[in-house]
């Protein structure tokens, strides 16, 4: 989403921030230095693709990561381009437009590279979820509950719907995050919706509730391996900067919430619990600088996130891209970080 300003907890970024002066700067080669947190660590950054250009078209406005069936890199912007990056060097290789049904550009926000090489990819401004071929054809469209759909259709509210999105392990179930609450659940309560295939079409299954941070949204959701979920939850205070975090979450034991019509005053509904992984304010910087303020010089707009392996020692490879808006006061910035899930 082309992000607006929320309004994020002042002192929980100023005492991240004065933690970060404690530590000191942080060296690249030291993996005690390079922590984050006790289960993540910030291996390096990227700023290599920050205002270029591939073939006449701008590479920015990155809102997901994908890994493709060749090993390559899907990178999603909002403005309807998708590219293929090398994952190593992250240059452009391909780039394809998207488009709607009538031709017409999309906000275009969450990616999943499905078990045959179809795009999956999501929109927040009606919300959508429909499918593509590998150059960019329309395959066809999910459902979506009208209760998800944008005002006055149903509850939602433009630009703050379907963000993050992926498929569990198996390739049975499609799950899609809002990145805010809708009309008539309580701030902070964001629905995730879920699909299930079906002979080879996916149809609306289950939905959990889940809680953000005070005045954070859901920019992104990742399945890991065992069926668990990375979070990022993601606000921005103007001449403060960028709040990040990460969490695992669990949505095995959550309470199905497609019944329920408003999620307010609800006790017996179980949310789907989260863990904090990191701040990612407490990363080390690694020289990194900023374009605007920030508690942390390496914190911009981060909005796009993948699982591209495990290390040896079994901790997920985990890349993150920012979106910047094609912002000057904003920075492309691609994290590689190791995180470890108890």
């Amino acid at each position: 989403m082309r992000l607006r300003t929320v309004l994020a907890t002042l002192t929980a970024g100023l005492a991240a921030a004065t933690c970060l002066t404690a530590a000191g700067p942080a060296s690249a080669n030291s993996a005690q230095s390079n922590a984050c947190s006790p289960t993540v660590s910030l291996d390096r950054f990227s700023d290599a693709l920050d205002k270029t250009t591939y073939q006449g078209t701008f590479v920015g406005n990155f809102s997901a990561l994908a890994v493709d069936r060749d090993g390559s890199l899907a990178a999603l912007e909002d403005r309807s381009s998708l590219f293929s990056l090398a994952p190593k060097t992250l240059q452009p290789a391909a780039a394809v437009h998207l488009a709607d049904e009538k031709g017409a550009d999309l906000d275009s926000e969450g990616l999943v590279i499905d078990v045959d090489g179809t795009r999956l990819v999501s929109s927040e401004t009606e919300p959508s979820v429909r499918r593509y071929s590998r150059d960019g054809k329309i395959l066809g469209r999910l459902p979506v509950p009208s209760s998800l759909l944008v005002a006055p259709a149903g509850r939602a509210t433009g630009n703050q719907t379907f963000e993050g999105l992926t498929l569990l392990p198996g390739g049975r179930t499609l799950l899609a995050a809002m990145e805010y609450a809708i009309s008539g659940d309580s701030t902070g309560i964001v629905r995730f919706q879920t699909w299930t295939r079906h002979h080879g079409s996916f149809r609306l299954a289950a939905q959990y509730a889940y809680r953000t941070d005070e005045g954070l949204g859901v920019p992104e959701v990742q399945a890991t391996p065992d069926g668990r979920l990375l979070v990022l939850e993601r606000g921005f205070t103007a001449g403060v900067g960028n709040t990040v975090r990460l969490y695992l979450a669990d949505p095995r034991h959550a309470t199905d919430t497609s019944g329920i019509e408003n999620l307010t005053g609800r006790p017996g509904v179980r949310l789907i619990k989260k863990t904090l992984l990191t701040d990612i304010v407490t990363c080390p910087t690694l020289g990194a600088t900023a374009k605007q303020p920030q508690p942390n010089p390496l914190l911009d707009n981060i909005e796009g996130m993948t699982v591209t392996g495990r290390d040896h020692r079994g901790r997920l490879k985990v890349l993150l891209v920012s979106d910047d808006n094609q912002n000057a006061a904003q920075t492309t910035r691609f994290y590689h970080l190791r995180v470890r899930t108890p």
